[in-house]
């Protein structure tokens, strides 16, 4: 069965009279050197559709990135100075904005200051994803912690205790 599953079956047409041995000879050489250079020329089709996606991978680097696969692209870039040491928060909105970008620190200054790169064409896109990152970053400044929260819970809860305990009192204590 797996004999018959790995044959290939190749029919050739001939018209004419007469076939001759020597001419079935001539067709069955032209039909395989036809398809010698079918496979040739696929081969060589894959072999330069592997290129051009080799290619296409090395520049279609996509969000954090060192800087000199940025450079690479040879396009213009651009900087914004963070001061936050919460670099971490801006990558998830540049992933989520699809910036390319690289981040430097700059160890000179006494509270490290980082720098982003990114493409001087992605600018628009930046401000955009920089005024998210600014506006999430001053929302949890805003927001009361966990912790404060579950204090307030639990001052609540004991209060609302106390008044149970006071209304079942009332309620046990005989009327005269």
């Amino acid at each position: 069965m797996q004999d018959e599953v790995n044959e290939k079956t190749v029919s050739l047409c001939i018209r004419g009279g007469k076939i001759t041995a020597q001419l079935l000879k001539a067709a069955m050489r032209k039909a395989l050197a036809q398809m010698e250079q079918e496979k040739a020329k696929q081969k060589q089709q894959s072999k330069v559709q592997k290129q051009q996606d080799d290619k296409a991978k090395d520049k279609s680097y996509r969000g954090k990135q060192t800087m000199e696969k940025l450079m690479r692209q040879n396009v213009q870039l651009s900087n914004i100075e963070i001061t936050d040491g919460n670099i971490k928060s801006f990558e998830r909105v540049a992933k989520k904005y699809s910036i390319d970008f690289s981040l430097k620190k700059d160890t000179t200054a006494k509270p490290p200051r980082y720098f982003v790169f990114f493409k001087a064409r992605d600018a628009d896109v930046m401000t955009a994803a920089f005024k998210e990152y600014t506006g999430k970053s001053l929302n949890k400044t805003k927001k009361p912690s966990v912790r404060a929260k579950l204090k307030d819970a639990i001052t609540q809860a004991k209060d609302k205790n106390r008044e149970r305990e006071k209304t079942k009192q009332k309620e046990k204590e005989p009327t005269l």
